[in-house]
């Protein structure tokens, strides 16, 4: 076999670049939200859309994209991800109309898609000893979080100063310059033995993914018993089962669903789709509040977001020690329950604690569960499996994550949004309000939500209509945050059970089987589980 490259440090910069990149693109809107629905009178499904659009490319492709770095090089993939980032935020920055807004993000989010499972192959690729590895993986996981905490800020401070569309051109910058320093600087690597373009595994996991996550926005509108929705979760359902046949069937598989047989490897793929619908749920709840409720400035309302993400970066020295002396599972749990702590603390917070002060605790509890959960697992998603199945293992460890990423703002959409018009729809009938304006009131609410009501300009009856909608919309956030922090605490269940024996995984800093097959701690059936071994 041939041995694999030793990362230098020009490919880590480079890698750490374009993942901090494509990580900026996924909140960039979520403090600018507000903005957004006001200028192109978005409606409270189409909300759900502007962030599924970029995260829904990277679910979708992941695997594919996977496959293609191990066939051409993860190289190409860098700079095409860059450009295409280009082209989605130059597309956004223009839009007058919010289907030219979403079709921006799904070219961005196309480019996400290439550099995600493509940047953390380069960096497992180039990382044969544990320690090293585990090193590089945290600058990775400090990388994307430094990502997270830029954009709230580059888009609150832009749209606070200007038009919203300008938020998006340092993206697109940012996009050419990633490109520039991966074609300069990145050593490719590839693994191309064994691998190939899946053409029916694509298209299944394609439908499935676009179906459920339809049938979860869309049902909130149209009700989850109406029968178009009923046939799309159908339809993902069947097509799911179709993409399982079809790997298991194919001489090339996009995913070999023999990585699932190894513990460790199965637990961080359900880990990091809680684990990340938890995150982005709270993040996106978080959002509709400060933005569509509160009406706070584009940049108080990015504040909260940079916080979060601000706490892994103070911790950057420590990562790398943890990794490599604290076992994942122990890591995992700690970074799990810190997770549900913070979005349990920010359920019970007051519907009108809008000010950093309240917040700060939740949000410390939020950003150090994150990064401490988020570098845990990428080290056994990856540290679980040969090194020649890195680029494989790097694009599912994407794959879950970033499903649980398009799944959150679409759950909480669905339970927030959906919720809190039935229930405003009670108050109004309870307000004693005249018959004129209770027959306006329930036609706002029809057509738009308690979030239409909450913006509507009704004149002297918005002055009681307003705190209702607000009442409502509160109420129900609260529920989508605890059903956040029952996700988290979940994966914590899993991580704390799945992870409970001594593997691969769980050695401190994450053998890879070939290394861990000479030791004691691996029994006959993991280190059997991908042929080859």
């Amino acid at each position: 076999m041939e041995s694999p490259p030793s990362l230098g440090r020009g490919t880590l910069i480079a890698a750490c670049l374009a993942i901090c990149v494509a990580q900026i693109g996924i909140p960039l809107a979520s403090p600018i939200i507000g903005e957004i629905q006001r200028d192109l009178g978005a409606s409270a499904a189409a909300l759900a859309w502007i962030p599924a659009a970029f995260i829904l490319p990277t679910a979708i492709l992941e695997l594919n994209f996977g496959v293609l770095g191990d066939l051409f090089g993860r190289k190409r993939l860098l700079v095409l991800g860059g450009l295409l980032i280009t082209a989605g935020a130059s597309v956004v920055a223009s839009s007058d109309t919010l289907t030219q807004l979403i079709v921006g993000q799904v070219v961005a989010g196309l480019g996400a898609a290439a550099i995600f499972p493509s940047s953390l192959a380069v960096i497992a690729a180039g990382t044969p000893d544990s320690a090293a590895r585990a090193r590089a993986l945290s600058y990775w996981a400090v990388s994307l979080a430094f990502g997270a905490m830029a954009a709230p800020l580059i888009s609150g401070f832009t749209t606070e100063h200007a038009d919203w569309h300008w938020a998006y051109l340092p993206l697109a910058v940012l996009g050419v310059v990633t490109a520039a320093v991966s074609a300069r600087w990145i050593t490719d690597s590839r693994r191309p033995a064994g691998r190939g373009l899946d053409r029916p595994g694509q298209i299944t996991i394609a439908v499935s993914l676009l179906a459920l996550l339809y049938a979860v926005i869309q049902g909130a509108n149209d009700g989850y018993t109406a029968p178009h929705i009923v046939l799309a979760f159908a339809a993902a359902l069947v097509a799911f089962v179709g993409f399982l046949v079809a790997e298991r069937r194919s001489r090339a598989p996009m995913l070999r669903l023999d990585l699932f047989r190894i513990p460790s490897f199965a637990a961080a793929a359900a880990i990091g789709l809680l684990a990340m619908f938890g995150f982005i749920g709270t993040a996106y709840a978080l959002s509709i509040k400060l933005g569509l409720i509160y009406h706070l400035s584009p940049l108080k309302a990015a504040l909260p977001f940079a916080l979060i993400q601000a706490i892994p970066l103070l911790l950057t020295p420590v990562l790398p020690k943890l990794l490599q002396r604290v076992r994942p599972r122990t890591l995992l749990v700690g970074g799990l329950l810190s997770l549900a702590a913070g979005e349990i603390w920010m359920a019970l917070l007051p519907g009108d604690a809008t000010d950093l002060a309240p917040m700060a605790g939740p949000i410390l509890l939020l950003g150090t569960g994150f990064i401490t959960m988020f570098s845990a697992l990428t080290a056994v998603a990856i540290g679980a499996v040969d090194i020649r199945h890195a680029g494989m293992a790097s694009a599912v460890a994407s794959l879950v994550r970033e499903t649980g990423q398009a799944l959150g703002p679409a759950i909480v959409s669905a339970v927030a949004l959906g919720t809190a018009s039935s229930a405003l729809g009670a108050k109004l009938d309870a307000a004693g309000l005249p018959a004129a304006a209770l027959h306006a009131a329930d036609a706002v609410n029809a057509q738009g939500g308690a979030i239409a009501v909450a913006n509507a300009d009704l004149g002297e009856l918005s002055h009681t209509l307003v705190p209702l909608a607000r009442q409502a919309l509160e109420v129900s956030l609260d529920r989508s945050l605890f059903l956040c922090a029952g996700a988290s605490l979940v994966a914590a269940l899993v991580a704390a059970l799945a992870l409970r024996r001594s593997t691969a995984a769980d050695a401190p800093g994450g053998l890879d089987s070939e290394e861990a097959a000479d030791t004691s701690v691996v029994h006959a059936h993991e280190a059997e589980a991908l042929p080859g071994h």
